[in-house]
């Protein structure tokens, strides 16, 4: 099973994910950046682009290497990534699904001043041109697919502790098919 935590950039994404491993059993964080982070290494690069996800192999690659990790492991990945363009999720979602590999979608959304301000405040990354810039396409996603296509979880009045909780807690009721 993968739990996906999607949202914009400095919604809290990574640090609810930590969090919401130590709530469900036999759970793993797998980071889907990384898979981006060893494109970017090829040599000589590959063709110039904004974000990773735009390369064709990442989408693909992504599926197959928390397919395998689940294939070794067994349990729950939980992975935190950003995908705010609907294609590429339709293409991980059905890449997961053709490999039964059940996904339990949330967004953890707040409201453009609330996350204004976490950008703003963030006392590790500091104010983040980066994740200001996508707080627009966030939201145009959020309006024309991504609200209803995932599980919502607000989290403008919710620490990082309360969201990974209402998470754990949706996955734990979930009927497993595995016991480890």
């Amino acid at each position: 099973m993968i739990v996906w935590l999607n949202g914009t950039h400095g919604v809290g994404k990574t640090t609810t994910a930590a969090l919401v491993q130590q709530l469900i059993p036999n759970s793993r964080v797998f980071d889907a950046e990384k898979v981006g982070e060893t494109l970017m290494d090829v040599s000589p690069g590959l063709p110039k682009t904004d974000n990773f996800q735009h390369w064709p192999p990442w989408r693909p690659l992504v599926v197959e290497t928390a397919r395998r990790i689940l294939d070794y492991t067994g349990g729950i990945l939980v992975m935190p990534m950003t995908v705010l363009l609907e294609p590429y999720w339709r293409e991980i979602s059905h890449g997961f699904a053709s490999f039964d590999v059940l996904v339990h979608h949330f967004v953890l959304h707040a409201d453009q001043e609330t996350l204004r301000g976490r950008i703003q405040n963030d006392s590790v990354m500091g104010p983040s041109s980066f994740r200001f810039g996508h707080l627009l396409p966030y939201a145009e996603a959020f309006q024309s697919w991504l609200g209803t296509e995932a599980h919502v979880i607000e989290t403008s009045a919710l620490t990082p502790a309360q969201a990974a909780s209402e998470i754990a807690q949706k996955v734990n009721n979930y009927p497993h098919p595995f016991s480890e």
